[in-house]
Parts: structure tokens; sequence; C-alpha cells
């Protein structure tokens, strides 16, 4: 039997309302010493919460049975005030009644996956909504913990289990006449099958954009305005602006929300050739970032070798100069052109991420990519009449990579990772 575990469920801090959150056999029975009084499951009741006839607070307090808890265990949440003091004593009388124990980061998580309350791929999906900074961010979560990919993956076990079924009739009836043969039948399945988990596989890299934000880098030769149009987008003061050169020495970072998007500003030192080993590790950090971030700002002539790509943004600077040149024009010191600037980078990152899938980590890709290779090794093997015997074993490694995705095998090294990122009260 597993041991009953506590822990405040809201920050830490001054705050309202905090809720209290007991899980296992002994929740009730803690209520119970807590309030004098049995718990009624899924009714919410006002107590008066005691310990050693000392009165600790009044609030809100919710019973609910195994079947209908996050965990999957028997659950009591005490909802009182969130002061300090208040939160602090009503935890101490739970571990006094020597009945539970503290949880440790991720546990409650861990019981509702291990209960099957949720599978793995909603463990992430929960994780990415509590960190959830933007609309796209949180639409994207939610899906995850709503089972949309254990859903899917159901539709595909489903696909394979009739292709497996369809080979292992052959076996069955090996010293038979089968009627039908299966082939042709099992052959359509996997190819489409291998199509589908290719198309999901794809996907993967623009989900992880939302989930992860884009880097936008605004690169140029020193003194092109990068600072203050920084500045002018992040709409503060976030890098140093100066008539001398040189004096952005390393990657300035500013996190932004546009449109739902989240996105990193990234400030660079001006690209020139110098003789000061400082402002040249700047340099190579800059020309570094610039290579690596989902799009670039030119803003001015860049000749250190940094190629414009598809989709970067040329910025005629220093607008408010009447600079003419190519590209669109804009001034970080008087805000000319960027709404327009903002608009036109929104609508871009918004192109690279319109093909975004419900599979969002890498290793939601490796098990696609792995599942979708074995699938072939299957259509090989079918065209150059392997055994079946073989062949149906190859459909199980497919499963498998199925079942990866959603927690069923090979994750137990996985799990430390993923818990230790969750509060200790989720």
């Amino acid at each position: 039997m597993a041991d009953t575990i506590y822990a405040s469920a809201t920050a830490r801090g001054r705050a309202g309302v905090a809720v209290i959150r007991v899980s296992g056999p002994e929740s009730f029975a803690i209520s119970r010493l807590l309030t004098g009084a049995a718990l009624k499951p899924r009714l919410a009741s006002l107590r008066n919460i005691m310990w050693q006839g000392e009165h600790l607070d009044q609030g809100l307090v919710l019973g609910f049975l195994a079947e209908a808890s996050f965990t999957g265990e028997e659950v009591v949440e005490f909802q009182i005030h969130g002061g300090l003091a208040v939160v602090n004593a009503v935890l101490r009388a739970i571990g006094e009644t020597g009945l539970a124990r503290m949880a440790e980061p991720g546990e409650f998580t861990r019981r509702a996956l291990d209960n099957g309350m949720l599978d793995l791929t909603q463990v992430e999906g929960l994780a990415d909504l509590i960190d959830a900074e933007t609309e796209s961010q949180r639409k994207q979560a939610l899906r995850v913990l709503s089972g949309g990919i254990g859903k899917k993956v159901d539709q595909w076990r489903s696909q394979l289990i009739r292709a497996a079924a369809l080979i292992e009739a052959t076996i069955d009836f090996a010293d038979e006449d089968v009627p039908v043969d299966v082939t042709p039948e099992v052959r359509e399945i996997l190819t489409t099958l291998a199509g589908q988990l290719q198309q999901e596989a794809a996907s993967v890299s623009a989900a992880e954009r939302i989930r992860e934000g884009f880097e936008v880098a605004i690169i140029g030769p020193p003194n092109a305005g990068k600072s203050t149009l920084l500045n002018r987008l992040a709409g503060r003061e976030a890098a140093i602006t100066s008539e001398i050169a040189g004096t952005t020495r390393d990657v300035i970072e500013v996190r932004m929300d546009l449109s739902g998007l989240a996105v990193t500003l990234l400030d660079t030192a001006g690209l020139r050739e110098s003789e000061d080993p400082v402002e040249r590790e700047g340099i190579r950090r800059a020309v570094q970032r610039a290579e690596a971030a989902d799009l670039r700002l030119f803003l001015g002539v860049v000749d250190q070798g940094i190629a414009i790509r598809d989709g970067d943004i040329t910025l005629n600077g220093k607008a408010d100069l009447g600079a003419d040149g190519p590209g669109l024009a804009v001034s970080g010191l008087t805000g000319e052109g960027v709404d327009s600037l903002l608009r036109e980078i929104t609508a871009r990152l918004s192109e690279k991420v319109a093909g975004a899938g419900i599979m969002v980590r890498e290793r939601h890709r490796s098990a696609l990519q792995q599942g979708s290779r074995t699938i072939g090794n299957v259509l090989n093997m079918l065209n150059h009449g392997f055994l079946p015997e073989i062949v149906a074993e190859e459909l199980r490694q497919v499963l498998r990579s199925l079942d990866s995705l959603v927690g069923r095998v090979d994750v137990e090294e996985l799990l430390g990772e993923i818990f230790s990122s969750f509060c200790i009260g989720k």
C-alpha cells in the first residue's frame, strides 16, 4: 500500500487562498482528525481546522474517492487562508498526525501516471501547461494534456493490431490453405500508417518552436541602431545605447509575447573586424547565435559571412534621418515602422508553425521515426517473402515504439527528469 503524502499545491507566499493536498489511504482519516468530523466525498464543507486543541484556521475541505481524484487515490484538499503562518501550521499538523509524509517533487502527478489517470504525454502536457507563458503555448499544452496524443496512438495501434492479426493468421494456419492472401491488405495498412507517422514526425519541429519559443536576432554593423531598436521593440531600456562603436559586447536577450507566440529578441555585437579580444569574442557569439536563430533582422550592410536566408527581414534603419535604401524603413529612436516590423515578424513566425502537429518533443519524433523505419523493414520483408514469424516480430517492435510514446514501455529513465521539473505540490 502506498504512503499517504501531503504538500501545498499553491505557490509559497502571501495569498488570499492556499490549497493543501493530501493523497493516499489515510487522507480521510487525517481530515477527520483535523476537523473532528467525517468528510463526505465531492462535497465541499466549511470546517474549523483544529489540532491538539488549537484552532488553526477555518476553510473549505473537499474529499475525492480514488476513482474520481487526480492521483487515482483518495484525496483531500484543504482550501485555507493563504498567509504563510497559516499554511505552515496546517502542514505541521498534518505531519504530526503520523499518518502522512511530505510529498516529493512531482509525486502527485507520478501517482496519477502509475494509477492510469494520465499517460506519459499527458504528464508532459501538464508540465508544459504550468510553464506556459503565451496563448499558443497554453492551447498546445492543453491539447496534449487532454489526451490527444494517446487517442492518436490508440488509432495507430488498432491498425497495427489488425495487420499483426492477419500475419498471425498465416502462422496459425501454416499447415492449411489460407483462403485469402493477406499480404495486400497488410501492405496497404502499413503503407498508410508509415505515411501518417512520417507526417507527424515532420511536424514536431514547428510544435517545438511553439513550446520552446522562437529566437529573433538583430544583426548588423556597429552603430546601426540595433540596441535602440531592441529597446523600442521591448518597450524598455534593455540594452545600453551609445554613439561609441562596439558598446554591445555580449548577446542581450529580451523575452516577448507576439500574438501568442513566445519570442526571444537577441541584440548582438556589431559585426566588424576588431583587434579587441573582448569585442572579437562578442562578434563570434553574435555570429553563432545569428546562425542558430529562427529569424534574423538585418539592420544595415553585413559583410561578415552571414548570408540572408529565405524569410529573413532586411531593414533600412534610422528612418528618422531620412535614409534611403532597400528593406523596411524603421527607426528605433522614434518608433517609425516598428508596428509594421512587429506585424511582419509575427507573420513570418506564424508561417513556421502553421504545420505544427500534436507531438511536441524530440522523444516523440524519435519514437515516430523509429516506428516508421521499422514499418519500412516490414514492407521490405513482405516484398521478399520473409517468414511470417519474422514479420510478426517486427510488427511488435513498431507497437513498442508507439507504446513508448504514451509511457507503456521503456520510459523509466525519463521519469526522473520529467517529474523533477514539477513543484512539490504537483
